[in-house]
């Protein structure tokens, strides 16, 4: 006679093995924390909150613009904010010239070839904090490259033809 070996089944056999059963907590907390995560974007809520960037703020000193702009002026972004003449714009102009991961801040490398092209002598100080990034960058009109690089930063600099 042989004996047939009934198969168990582990949802109803007290016997088996926990690690054979789900764990119906365990299943219910990991549904939740992706329910969690997906709503976060629709709260405006980033999925890094531990990563959350200071505001940015900015001061910059512009002299011999020959506009009413000349003199001393906070940009706050994030939301935008502060006494400068047009901070929504500004802050738009800063998010479009750092994007891509460049630098608009930085200065000229030395050696860089660049038009004769004089664009008056406007000058810029620009101190403060960019995308937790200090900033401390200096601006003027010299030569074709300096015009371009002041440009690119029209609003948050005043626009000069």
């Amino acid at each position: 006679m042989s004996a047939a070996t009934p198969s168990t089944d582990p949802s109803t056999d007290p016997s088996a093995t926990a690690s054979a059963r789900p764990l119906p907590l365990l299943a219910a907390l990991a549904a939740l924390t992706t329910l969690a995560a997906s709503l976060l974007p629709l709260a405006g809520v980033p999925k890094a909150a531990a990563a959350v960037r200071p505001a940015d703020q900015l001061t910059f000193l512009v002299r011999n613009s020959g506009t009413s702009h000349d003199g001393s002026y906070t940009l706050r972004c994030r939301p935008a904010g502060g006494d400068h003449p047009a901070p929504q714009a500004a802050c738009a102009a800063l998010e479009r010239a750092t994007s891509g991961g460049r630098n608009p801040f930085r200065a000229l490398p030395s050696g860089t070839t660049c038009t004769m092209i004089y664009g008056g002598p406007a000058t810029a100080h620009v101190t403060g904090t960019w995308h937790g990034q200090s900033v401390n960058a200096r601006f003027k009109r010299a030569n074709g490259c300096e015009v371009d690089r002041w440009n690119r930063l029209v609003p948050a600099l005043p626009r000069l033809s």
